[in-house]
């Protein structure tokens, strides 16, 4: 991701679609789910971290900005949390949630085509591996990628303790004492503000926001 003209890109058929609809409809999509406007806070930030983590970093970045986006997705959180690494993840799972919090609102084929998307992002990101048998694994998070699924928390309105409890740092599929450990490390890198003492937690962003030229005031 350069500095280029996001949209234009697209149009360019980066996606590697075969016909002139497929190119329209995935942009389309893209466009609603990223944005692609440097003035939206969320985008800009995803654009910094963009070239600041590491290409392994990459799917999970795209990921994390991705669940906070993606209501279908973000809903399929507690699949994930409720089964352990090694187990098996049974597409049918996604499923059932898409039927329970939206009853007979999908036909069968296409509850299915979307639970089947809604692995394969999971797959991606490291959280499931296997090309028959979908199994639970745990993805290595680096303080860069959980410093994002920070910000984006923070960005969106959440605070101190709650930030642990926003979509995109419960995508990560931590747990809280791990998620404060790199805490700890964002801030030695000196990209929060980071404090928890008498079960108080404040997380402050003013550097990083000036490096990535967001108004403090955003949210």
């Amino acid at each position: 991701m350069d500095d280029g003209n996001f949209l234009e890109s697209l149009g360019q058929n980066v996606t590697g679609k075969k016909s002139n609809s497929g190119v329209e409809k995935t942009a389309s999509y893209l466009k609603r789910l990223y944005g692609f406007d440097i003035n939206y806070p969320q985008f800009a930030a995803f654009k910094y971290f963009w070239k600041i983590t590491e290409s392994a970093e990459k799917p999970l970045l795209a990921f994390v900005y991705a669940i906070n986006h993606d209501v279908l997705l973000a809903e399929s959180i507690q699949v994930l949390l409720d089964i352990k690494p090694g187990e098996k993840v049974a597409i049918e799972l996604f499923e059932e949630v898409i039927e329970k919090i939206h009853p007979n609102q999908y036909s069968q084929n296409t509850r299915k085509s979307m639970a089947q998307n809604i692995a394969s992002s999971w797959k991606q990101a490291g959280f499931i591996r296997g090309k028959v048998k979908n199994i639970r694994t745990q993805s290595e998070i680096s303080y860069r990628v959980a410093c994002f699924a920070f910000l984006l928390a923070w960005l969106k309105g959440d605070k101190g303790d709650f930030i642990w409890n926003s979509i995109g740092v419960k995508s990560l599929c931590m747990s809280e004492s791990r998620l404060r450990e790199l805490a700890v490390e964002c801030a030695k890198k000196d990209l929060i503000q980071y404090q928890y003492a008498g079960s108080v937690t404040s997380i402050g962003f003013n550097n990083l926001l000036n490096k990535i030229g967001i108004d403090g005031n955003t949210n």
